[in-house]
């Protein structure tokens, strides 16, 4: 989504037009983000004010795929949850208690405020024995002020005083794009992905066995693709220069 269709909530040049293309030609697609504070009607609802109108059922968050990754390895279960709307309410719909007591896992998401006390809480029951998942690594998150701490950092936090390491669900994890492929009903032999970072997107997309589009819109620059060991598929200057490819 961030880099790819918007940039700091203004709508990249000719993603409208993508969008509309892939509307004209039937194509099924899901718009994926490692965020996990919004649910998807609040994400419709920003992208719409940045004038890209996205259903809600076609955004992927990291918390629905942490969701659908709970319910199928501990269907019922319970968990103390660190995060905001986005991550509670994909738990909620699973059929996830929200508890502090006794919880089989500590899930850890991104939030505008970490509490010292919710942290600390975490740590605790993750020493007593609860499991650890984290919605993504993104080390940091983009604010107006400058980078923020986000899940990564704090799941490290975490892990270090626990002495437990967290299995992360979000990119790079190839997981994320395999349950997206699931919920649309799509094989990775004759689906693409676009995205603009190479150490996340590309990498998650290649394991997952999808044709991978690299946008320079974003994160990565085009000299820095040769510092990974691996390649995407192809590379463009923007989402304008695949609406003839679709």
């Amino acid at each position: 989504m961030d880099g790819v269709l918007v940039h700091e909530e203004k709508a990249i040049p000719g993603a409208a037009e993508f969008l509309q293309r892939l509307a004209d030609r039937e194509r099924r697609f899901l718009v994926l983000t490692n965020n996990s504070i919004f649910t998807p009607r609040d994400l419709a609802a920003r992208l719409a004010g940045s004038g890209l109108e996205i259903p809600e059922e076609s955004i992927w968050t990291s918390a629905l795929a942490t969701g659908q990754f709970l319910a199928n390895q501990h269907p019922g279960g319970s968990a103390y949850v660190i995060g905001e709307a986005g991550l509670t309410t994909a738990l909620h719909e699973v059929g996830y208690v929200l508890t502090d007591t006794n919880p089989d896992y500590v899930v850890l998401g991104e939030t505008r405020t970490y509490s010292f006390e919710a942290i600390t809480k975490a740590i605790r029951l993750v020493e007593a024995g609860a499991r650890f998942i984290a919605t993504n690594p993104d080390a940091t998150g983009p604010s107006q002020s400058g980078p923020l701490p986000a899940t990564g950092a704090v799941a490290a936090l975490i892990s270090r005083a626990a002495g437990r390491d967290p299995y992360y669900v979000g990119k790079p994890n190839p997981m994320m794009f395999r349950s997206a492929l699931n919920r649309i009903e799509a094989h990775s032999e004759n689906t693409a992905m676009v995205g603009d970072r190479m150490d996340t997107d590309v990498v998650a997309g290649m394991e997952a066995g999808l044709t991978t589009w690299l946008v320079l819109t974003g994160s990565t620059r085009r000299e820095e693709i040769e510092r990974y060991p691996y390649r995407p598929n192809h590379v463009v200057d923007s989402v304008a220069d695949l609406i003839d490819v679709i």
